[in-house]
């Protein structure tokens, strides 16, 4: 052991790890088949200072090189990345159960959207809602999300579809990155439907977006991706690259809900336009998977709201994996369609339901979910140089997050390196 006067200062070590998931991968995501890799260091240590990782080594040799004020002894527990949930609807009001029961009964979007449900109805009360309330429901949503391991989420607004309620939103997001301990990642949705005062003047809500939406939100800077909403029922390719260019002109970095329902192009607009992600993708077509590959855009897959939706067929993960692409899944929480807030059920649900394996479901739920915020250089791994986001389970091997179905195995978890959830 080394003298106290030489040995180095850490503000936090972590110690007797069984398994340190490290998933480093030299700068880059995990293509196709090396998202099976895990990188796996047994009876391991971290060393953490200034919110970042400074070394990990052998538990013995962390212990014995590095003073601290705060030591935690892991007892033996799995560590892995903290989740990097890439895609989420937090801020609104009213939650829409009730759809869901319309829905087992075998009610159709048309019926309930007569009825008064759908996203219109998302629309109505957050366009209603003060700033307080819809920040105290989000928080309040995003603490338990956190609790389950989730570190750093994106957060989309698209529940206002005019300017003063969107921006509103984005201030809302603003506000909870500002008080909450974890990192949220502002995204514009202004392009998530078209509002009913422009249901039958489609062209008048694209000018809306260009020439007053996106200047707007640019000019306070409170959104970091532009984001649309890409189907045959919504926005058409036409449309959808008009506004995306739009964005990017206004300095904001573009992401893409498209080839969900109906193979129309999205994929290869996204390709086009060199989107940061293209997201769903449930039926777009193997050219376009093709030519997101070769334009090197993260495809985002969403299982829970296939499953909650009782898709009967899923996004070809196992193709985009077999052509070499970086996969990343995320929850899609949002009150109408997929009311999930666990990435480990999510990581279930891409084993269950798309062919990933344990191994990668986590590769696609850290390190590639972080490439699909462009944060891969500073999250989604275990690695000298980066954030420590660090969650720690109670679990005999990484196997287990997606095996066990219902309750969460976190033991404790790590933001920067500061305690920020710990099971009681």
């Amino acid at each position: 052991m080394l003298k106290c006067e030489e040995r180095m200062n850490a503000d936090v070590i972590i110690i007797n790890i069984s398994q340190l998931v490290t998933l480093a991968n030299n700068s880059k995501p995990r293509y196709g088949k090396e998202m099976e890799e895990s990188a796996i260091i047994t009876d391991a240590g971290i060393a953490i200072k200034g919110g970042n990782i400074i070394e990990i080594n052998d538990s013995k040799a962390i212990g014995n090189k590095y003073l601290t004020s705060e030591l935690i002894d892991a007892e033996g527990k799995i560590a892995t990345p903290g989740f990097v949930d890439c895609h989420t609807h937090p801020v609104f009001v009213h939650t829409r159960e009730d759809e869901f029961a319309m829905r087992l009964q075998g009610k159709s979007y048309v019926e309930i959207a007569k009825a008064g449900g759908g996203i219109l109805s998302t629309i109505q009360t957050t366009r209603n809602a003060d700033e307080d309330l819809l920040f105290e429901l989000a928080k309040k949503r995003i603490l338990k999300m956190m609790q389950l391991g989730t570190t750093t989420l994106e957060a989309k607004s698209g529940y206002g579809l005019n300017t003063p309620s969107e921006l509103k939103q984005l201030r809302v997001i603003k506000r909870l990155q500002e008080e909450l301990p974890i990192d949220i990642v502002p995204t514009f949705l202004g392009a998530h439907e078209f509002p009913e005062e422009y249901r039958n003047n489609h062209s008048g809500y694209v000018e809306l977006l260009c020439k007053e939406m996106i200047p707007a939100v640019a000019e306070q800077g409170i959104a970091e991706f532009c984001d649309i909403f890409t189907e045959a029922h919504t926005f058409n390719i036409e449309e959808s690259r008009q506004i995306l260019t739009c964005a990017g002109e206004h300095g904001l970095k573009l992401k893409m809900h498209c080839d969900e329902i109906e193979p129309i192009g999205g994929a290869e607009l996204a390709a086009e336009l060199k989107c940061i992600s293209a997201d769903h993708l449930g039926s777009a077509s193997e050219t376009g998977i093709k030519a997101l590959k070769k334009a090197g855009v993260i495809p985002v897959l969403l299982p829970a709201t296939l499953f909650s939706l009782q898709s009967k067929t899923y996004a070809n993960a196992r193709l985009m994996m077999d052509l070499g692409l970086p996969v990343a899944i995320a929850t899609d929480f949002n009150p109408g369609s997929c009311n999930c807030d666990s990435m480990q059920f999510t990581m279930s649900l891409a084993c269950l339901q798309m062919g990933l394996t344990p191994s990668s479901a986590l590769c696609a739920a850290t390190l590639n979910s972080a490439y699909a915020l462009d944060r891969g250089n500073q999250i989604g791994s275990l690695e000298a140089g980066k954030k420590a986001d660090i969650v720690l389970w109670d679990i005999p091997g990484i196997n287990f997050i997606p095996y066990h179905l219902g309750s969460s195995y976190v033991e404790r978890v790590l933001k920067c390196g500061k305690t920020i959830y710990k099971a009681t």
